[in-house]
């Protein structure tokens, strides 16, 4: 764990400066000898077990990430080898933070055809490795981890109801990793210019955010023919506290309403959802029958909603 006070001590920075700014108190760091793969596939396991779906039932595990282990394979595929999941399909989505919202999306679509039974949705990240610990506006919001869920075909009105994924991509700029993709490849002048880590309009970022949050929200309960009223619960992506305010107030949802542990976890990107909605339901805040929506934007630019009866 890395707590605002042991930040004051990297850069200049303080805890009322990030709290004031983010509403993030601590994050989680993986320690050495920890990847992505290690954190995805805990997080698979114990969603298999509190599915009661063992591995060898799974066709498909998607892995959301922007940190994979390595360019290839893929994440999942790794994840597939430690779960022994043999019967299984494997790769991964990037889509940043709303990355697990595309792989619930993929992954409902192919149930529906009949392309798969069993599906395994993973986000995960390990962020701490492209964040700039010199840039006290970005190395304050990042952190580790993974969360999952087993999805699954059912015919008692719970489950999925729809789900809506956007992007634009000429906004790329506003948020990315400059290097170590083909077009800038790792090289010394690469890590002399710290060219390796996340960079972030943060302002711009904000806006574009909000809007977008907003927007996709309303479009998912409209097409299911529901309104904000019906609303049970909104599981944000948990960039930071004033975007989860700003979009709580856009869509008139009281506090009770919106889900909120950035300030445990920190922006954690693709894992953020999932992460949120494993708390939600391990600390009662979600009771069966409750219609909830799942709501995210990130780094492509990328955004999207997923509507669920739980």
């Amino acid at each position: 764990m890395l707590t605002n006070c042991d930040l004051e001590r990297r850069v200049d920075t303080s805890d009322e400066w990030i709290t004031s700014r983010t509403g993030i108190k601590e994050r989680r760091i993986a320690a050495d000898g920890e990847f992505t793969s290690t954190f995805a596939t805990r997080a698979a396991t114990r969603a298999l077990e509190m599915a009661g779906v063992t591995a060898e039932e799974i066709d498909l595990i998607i892995v959301a990430t922007v940190t994979p282990d390595f360019p290839f394979p893929a994440t999942a595929c790794l994840v597939q080898n430690n779960l022994k999941a043999s019967r299984a399909a494997a790769f991964d989505v990037s889509a940043a933070c709303s990355g697990f919202l595309y792989g619930i999306s993929i992954t409902e679509k192919m149930i529906a055809t009949g392309s798969i039974r069993k599906g395994l949705v993973i986000g995960a990240e390990v962020l701490s490795r492209i964040v700039d610990w010199s840039d006290r506006n970005t190395c304050c919001l990042f952190g580790d981890g993974a969360g999952a869920v087993v999805v699954g075909s059912g015919d008692d009105g719970t489950g999925i109801l729809s789900t809506h994924i956007h992007s634009d991509g000429s906004y790329w700029e506003l948020l990315h990793q400059p290097a170590c993709g083909n077009r800038t490849p790792a090289s010394q002048k690469v890590v002399d210019d710290r060219l390796a880590h996340i960079r972030m309009q943060g302002n711009d970022v904000f806006k574009l955010a909000v809007r977008a949050m907003d927007d996709v929200a309303h479009e998912a309960l409209h097409a299911n023919g529901l309104t904000l009223a019906d609303l049970d619960l909104l599981i944000p992506h948990q960039a930071n506290r004033r975007i989860i305010d700003a979009i709580g107030k856009r869509l008139g949802l009281p506090e009770e309403k919106v889900f909120v542990n950035v300030h445990k976890y920190g922006n954690t990107s693709a894992a953020s959802i999932p992460i949120a909605l494993d708390e939600a339901n391990r600390t009662g805040a979600l009771q069966p029958g409750n219609l909830v929506l799942f709501d995210a934007f990130g780094g492509g630019l990328t955004w999207g909603a997923v509507l669920v009866r739980w």
